[in-house]
């Protein structure tokens, strides 16, 4: 099943157990609008190469849209549909005034030098500028981009609409971008993993993860659970997998991978097969790559007792049944990983306020909002006896719902 029939399936169960009505249903699922757009650069060679933007705006009844830009090779219309709905609940389940969108380019942002990738980013920017917009759709970075690509689209929308640091987030530091935002999903998954763990009566310390995916949100989760006590036995990237029974240094290994662009060759652990890492014994297992990546083929060999989905939509349908009747607690990824957006809200709220928080009133306020949405989560769990991912999904929403309704858009 592939991210958007997932997607489908998971509101539409949700909208049963809420008792939403057809038209209702209906008006909720349709994407609010839905952009493709043709990108043509010249590239350093001089000749012409096009590529095809997207751009999926899928509610605003909760407030301005919001969701990352990709560049991959293989960006697919269904993909950031699913996306952008998933945005939409995972932003309401934050209680943060948002909605969901989601973009992206097909192209492969390693073929391509820094200046053909501005110029690309510069186009689809002209393309899109007057349907994002500080009020209306705010970018953030997403596989394959980063602060250099919100700094190139925050430039090439202010000559449209004059200086105008809201319209992204996940800028650099120095164009109004926060402080605490590069560590947010992976700290978020931290708070999520300590608010699931202490329903459970157990803390992060003693126990052991396995996390497959070390870029961005993998490695800083690592490093702060490994703070907090948890010993990570193995971890896993593009380059290969790694395993030492007796917890990895994960400082070491941080400092080895910014040399090395990867774990493999690490010398604190042992090489182990990449397709097996999920399979690997521990307590917790952090998915923190790609989507689709536990599925009925593998789920029953899982030993894991906890599974923090911190990337977007890790575990399919299949293997959500299955991993249930094994007793696996899931955190679903519409919370697990909402750190990120989160602390764009805030990077959001501080450039229309013109005044920057310090770094620890960030990671205060992220973990006052990860504790309070779990808590939340867990009400609509007793309320409609399902599981995690199900509590979620009707807590999302029901919010989504109850706005849509308020504002007479639910005939």
């Amino acid at each position: 099943m592939n991210a958007l029939a997932a997607t489908n399936r998971n509101f539409k169960l949700a909208s049963r157990l809420l008792g939403l009505d057809s038209k209702l249903e209906k008006s909720l699922l349709i994407p609010f609008r839905e952009i493709k757009v043709e990108c043509t650069i010249p590239k350093d060679d001089g000749t012409l190469a096009s590529f095809v933007g997207f751009r999926v705006q899928h509610d605003n009844a909760r407030g301005p849209m919001k969701g990352g830009i990709r560049y991959h090779p293989e960006v697919d219309p269904d993909e950031v549909n699913a996306l952008a709905q998933l945005m939409t609940w995972k932003t309401a389940v934050a209680k943060i005034p948002y909605g969901g969108a989601k973009g992206g380019i097909g192209c492969d942002p390693s073929k391509l030098s820094i200046s053909e990738l501005e110029r690309l980013t510069r186009v689809f920017t002209q393309k899109i500028h007057d349907l994002i917009g500080i009020h209306t759709d705010v970018p953030a970075p997403d596989m394959g981009t980063g602060p250099q690509t919100m700094a190139w689209i925050l430039d090439e929308y202010s000559k449209f609409h004059g200086y105008s640091p809201a319209v992204v987030t996940g800028k650099p530091i120095d164009l109004g971008g926060s402080l605490g935002r590069d560590a947010a999903t992976g700290r978020g998954v931290m708070f999520g993993t300590e608010a699931l763990l202490n329903e459970h009566g157990k803390s992060i310390s003693g126990q052991r993860f396995v996390i497959q995916g070390f870029g961005n949100v993998g490695s800083w989760a690592a490093k702060l659970i490994s703070e907090k006590g948890g010993k990570i036995v193995a971890v896993s990237d593009i380059t290969g997998a790694i395993k030492n029974k007796d917890g990895i240094d994960i400082p070491a290994l941080l400092e080895y991978t910014k040399q090395h662009r990867g774990v493999k060759g690490f010398d604190g652990a042992d090489p182990i097969d990449p397709n097996v890492i999920l399979l690997e014994d521990c307590d917790i297992l952090v998915p923190a790559a790609l989507g689709g990546v536990i599925n009925r083929e593998n789920a029953n060999e899982i030993k894991a007792k906890f599974i923090i989905e911190a990337a977007n939509h890790p575990t399919d349908p299949d293997a959500d049944e299955i991993l249930s009747k094994k007793g696996v607690v899931i955190l679903p990824d519409i919370y697990a990983n909402s750190g990120g957006v989160t602390v764009s809200y805030f990077e959001w709220v501080q450039n229309i306020q013109g005044f920057m928080w310090e770094e620890e009133k960030v990671n205060d306020e992220l973990k006052t909002y990860m504790t309070r949405s779990f808590k939340d989560l867990k009400e609509m769990c007793k309320t409609h006896s399902c599981d995690l991912r199900m509590g979620a999904f009707t807590l999302g929403v029901n919010r989504v719902a109850q706005a849509t309704i308020l504002r007479g858009w639910g005939a």
